[in-house]
This record gives structure tokens, C-alpha cells and sequence, in this order.
């Protein structure tokens, strides 16, 4: 990469409901991202979190009657960034994850920019 060019934040969306992944990629798109995959079920997510080249995730609690947590632990394990988008909102995260940004659904999209500038600093040394 040369001085002129600049990175695109690449997001990986892991959503169950394809009108509100739909809606995400529009957002992202919108804030001057690229989005660089999509999963629907946490087989496929877990999957693509292994395969995918990206920056940062933006984690659906509920997949479809099944919680997201064990891809939030293995981007944990690999040090990429991500938040939660949740209807429950805070009290619907273990405490483990106390210190990724909660999205509560619905949500606009300057909040969206705010929960991907705190999960990208959390990661960015003092």
C-alpha cells in the first residue's frame, strides 16, 4: 500500500434477519466502508469468521434461536474488533463482553459510527 492509498474499514455482517442485513450493508456503504461478507446462522458465521479478511464485526445477538457468543469468542481469540446489535440491549450480553459496544435495534446510522470508532479504539494501544 503506498502513502496515497488509503485502507477501507472492511465489516463483517453476521445478521439472521435479511432486511436488517440489508439495511446494515446500506449504512456501511454509507459511512465510506465495504462490507466484506455476510452470515446468516452461527455455523456459517463461525465459518466465515475463520475465511474472511475483514476489520471489524457487527454481531447479532439471536441467529435464528441461537446466540453469537462463540464467534464473539473467536474474534476474541484472533483480535478483531466487533459490536453487538441487539433488541435486548446491554442485559442481553454475558459479562464477559462487558466491554464491546451494544447496539440497541433499531438504530441509526451515526450510532453505528460511534460503535465502530469505541470497539477500534478498545483495540488501539494508550
Amino acid at each position: 500500500m503506498t502513502a496515497t492509498q488509503v485502507h477501507t474499514l472492511q465489516v463483517f455482517i453476521v445478521e439472521d434477519e435479511s432486511m436488517l442485513a440489508l439495511l446494515l450493508e446500506d449504512m456501511i456503504i454509507g459511512l465510506g466502508y465495504q462490507v466484506a461478507g455476510f452470515a446468516s446462522r452461527l455455523a456459517e458465521a463461525m465459518s466465515k469468521t475463520a475465511e474472511l479478511d475483514f476489520d471489524i464485526a457487527v454481531l447479532d445477538v439471536n441467529l435464528d434461536g441461537e446466540v453469537s457468543y462463540p464467534v464473539a469468542q473467536q474474534l476474541q481469540r484472533r483480535g478483531i474488533p466487533f459490536i453487538f446489535a441487539t433488541g435486548y440491549g446491554r442485559v442481553g450480553v454475558p459479562q464477559q463482553f462487558d466491554g464491546v459496544p451494544v447496539l440497541d435495534k433499531p438504530f441509526r446510522q451515526r450510532d453505528l459510527q460511534g460503535a465502530f470508532d469505541e470497539a477500534l479504539a478498545l483495540g488501539d494501544p494508550p
